[in-house]
């Protein structure tokens, strides 16, 4: 019984070892481009920035969902600042949220939305970026 628990263990570690392979693309954000990598899968979305310690300036996560939604997100094992802004489906940004890292707190839309932006907290403040504007995103991204 031990043994088996054991290499569940193990498989389970080399499942999380052997990460798909992310998607990342430009955006823009106000005058700046931002590379961002794309969570599309559930398991993605779930993971978020977890566990990571630090995030580069002009980088962040796009959460891309199927369909207009109210979207929901927590800090939980995540260690880095960030903004949020939850995005309506031609990027608009329809709110924009601080969160603090390791919280548990829920952040919710107040508005059904189709993304959402995580980047490092304060970057849209610093950039002059309000519910309003919108997000460049590429051409052909869905």
């Amino acid at each position: 019984m031990i043994l088996r628990i054991l290499f569940l263990a193990l498989i389970a570690l080399i499942n999380l070892a052997c990460d798909e392979p992310v998607e990342r693309i430009t955006i823009t954000i106000g005058s700046e481009d931002f590379r961002v990598e794309v969570a599309r899968t559930t398991e993605q979305r779930q993971k978020g920035l977890m566990f990571r310690k630090n995030l580069k300036a002009g980088e962040g996560m796009l959460f891309v969902f199927p369909a207009d939604q109210y979207l929901a997100f927590w800090m939980k094992d995540t260690h880095i600042p960030l903004s949020i802004a939850f995005l309506a489906k031609d990027g608009e940004i329809l709110q924009i949220e601080d969160l603090k890292p390791l919280s548990l707190r829920t952040v919710r839309s107040r508005r059904s939305a189709r993304y959402a932006l995580e980047v490092l907290q304060g970057s849209f403040r610093d950039l002059d970026v309000e519910p309003g504007y919108k997000i460049g995103l590429p051409a052909d991204f869905r």
